[in-house]
């Protein structure tokens, strides 16, 4: 009887002392690293492999987040939180926004009280221009982010109604 009891606690207790090495070994957290789609639409799989089952297409300049590289693969993640496989060569450097709430109000400056440059419903992409300032632009305020719309209007809209940073 003792037997039986020992040795659950004993598989209980190595499973612990695993995952305390794991969360050691781990270390720091990093910041997330986001890629976008390339000028052309790409195909998306459930598996690292062009043999593999094609889920969906996704629209040129999707934001996605990298979660894994493998030999010219990258496991990413969307904003709606699912994970697929594209291959590396259709992700492109350029950092793209996804519009995450009903209708977003894009301000002529990082202020609330700010003139309405344009309006952004959910799920339009713009372009991350930067929270940080640039030769001849103001220093972005905490919680704002600079953006640019395909047509090229600008402005800057609050971190939190965007995925992608």
């Amino acid at each position: 009887m003792f037997t039986r009891m020992f040795l659950p606690c004993r598989r209980a207790m190595c499973c612990i002392g695993l995952l305390a090495t794991l969360c050691l070994r781990v270390g720091p957290a990093q910041s997330a690293e986001f890629r976008s789609i390339g000028d052309a639409p790409a195909i998306v799989y459930d598996a690292p492999s062009v043999k593999a089952k094609k889920l969906f297409v996704a629209s040129r300049d999707y934001p996605l987040e990298v979660i894994v590289n493998i030999e010219g693969w990258v496991k990413v993640r969307d904003a709606a939180g699912d994970l697929f496989w594209v291959e590396k060569k259709v992700l492109s450097e350029r950092r793209m926004l996804l519009v995450s709430v009903p209708l977003v109000d894009v301000r002529q400056a990082a202020e609330d009280n700010a003139a309405v440059v344009f309006r952004a419903q959910a799920g339009v992409v713009l372009e991350w221009q930067g929270q940080t300032a640039t030769a001849g632009t103001p220093p972005v305020a905490p919680g704002w982010v600079r953006v640019r719309h395909r047509d090229g209007s600008q402005g800057f809209v609050r971190v939190s109604q965007v995925w992608g940073l």
